[in-house]
């Protein structure tokens, strides 16, 4: 062999040998994401396997506060729409008695009850027990317990009169409390029950205007995260629900006071309906989930705030990992859109008094 043969055989076989090792970078990343796929799948298969086991709403019995009107009556219909035993909590008796009659409406069976307890679940903690032991005596322990009464007030920090902060608390925090302390032990003892928290999307971001009722909102975060800690081991699950703006009472009153910078803010998410809400959070806490979110906005901030939160699957899990990212690139846009209304709103008020002054 000639050395011009030997020399080109030998840079051959170099530049064979080099090549494989300028491909296996390439290689060992195809593998690692086979085997990232094969992970997430056999994840995704196994998930419901852990997931918890949905409770049967026919014939349980379901609790709800703030069941008068609004949210509150929509999920006591939505639950008697599937057979439960409903008993509704609130203040206004006239409302509750309304509040009945449109229930049984949704009756499947002719065995259903809808029971009625006129009381305020924020006052005195040794009543709503007695009124629950009352409820339980009629229609069996209670499986599932609704969370909804509440209250809302908005305006500047300043201008809200420091008694409303207590208001606040104790309607929306306190409110939830009483009621949840007065069910746990029958629910323990039978090692099985849901709870559900009804907070809302200001419970997951503080928002101009909502310096009073997003803390008492995201105080039931803390408490639901704190109680499922608790009960997961006795089989009692624990939802916390974000519904964005609801078409209901409330939020018409609460409108009337709005200001305009929280109006606008507001508007950016759109208005709900309580039947739509309603759907949605039942079918969350008969499943065991724990957060319950409501379109492509509430989806994210769920998504975006979940922390140290508990998931109810594998999959719920992946999902918040991968999207963490996007979702935070997407929510600095929606911060600066918050600021630049509100900026606007400021420089239009100041104008305003500028021009008031010169007349």
């Amino acid at each position: 062999m000639s050395s011009e043969e030997a020399l080109g055989s030998a840079l051959s076989h170099w530049f064979s040998f080099n090549s494989w090792w300028l491909l296996l970078p390439f290689v060992m990343l195809l593998v690692v994401a086979a085997f990232i796929v094969a992970f997430v799948l056999l994840l995704y298969m196994i998930s419901p396997l852990i997931s918890p086991k949905p409770l049967k709403l026919n014939g349980a019995h379901v609790v709800v506060t703030g069941g008068s009107s609004g949210i509150g009556k929509c999920i006591a219909m939505e639950c008697y729409k599937h057979g439960a035993f409903i008993t509704l909590v609130a203040r206004d008796e006239h409302k509750l008695v309304q509040a009945k009659k449109e229930v049984e409406k949704c009756a499947i069976n002719d065995k259903q009850v809808v029971l009625c307890i006129s009381v305020d679940v924020s006052k005195d903690y040794n009543q709503v027990e007695s009124v629950i032991k009352q409820a339980q005596e009629k229609l069996g322990p209670v499986d599932m317990l609704v969370n909804c009464a509440g209250t809302s007030i908005s305006g500047k920090f300043e201008e809200v009169e420091v008694d409303r902060f207590k208001k606040m608390m104790e309607v929306n925090y306190l409110g939830s409390v009483y009621p949840t302390r007065a069910v746990i032990t029958t629910m323990k003892e039978r090692r099985m029950g849901r709870i559900m928290f009804v907070s809302s999307q200001a419970g997951l971001i503080g928002l101009f205007g909502y310096t009073a009722y997003s803390p008492s909102k995201f105080a039931l975060r803390g408490l639901a995260e704190a109680t499922h800690t608790e009960m997961k081991p006795y089989n009692i699950y624990v939802t916390v629900a974000y519904p964005p703006d609801t078409d209901t009472p409330g939020f018409a009153e609460e409108n009337k006071t709005k200001p305009l910078e929280t109006k606008l803010i507001s508007e950016t998410a759109g208005v709900c309906q309580p039947e739509q809400v309603a759907k949605i959070v039942v079918k969350d806490a008969v499943q065991g989930n724990f957060s319950s979110s409501f379109g492509p906005d509430g989806y994210m901030l769920s998504a975006l705030t979940c922390g140290m939160s508990p998931v109810t699957s594998i999959t719920e899990g992946l999902q918040q990992i991968v999207t963490m990212g996007l979702f935070r690139t997407i929510a600095l846009f929606y911060l600066g859109s918050f600021d630049s209304i509100i900026r606007r709103c400021m420089i239009q008020r100041e104008q305003s008094k500028a021009a008031d002054k010169r007349e």
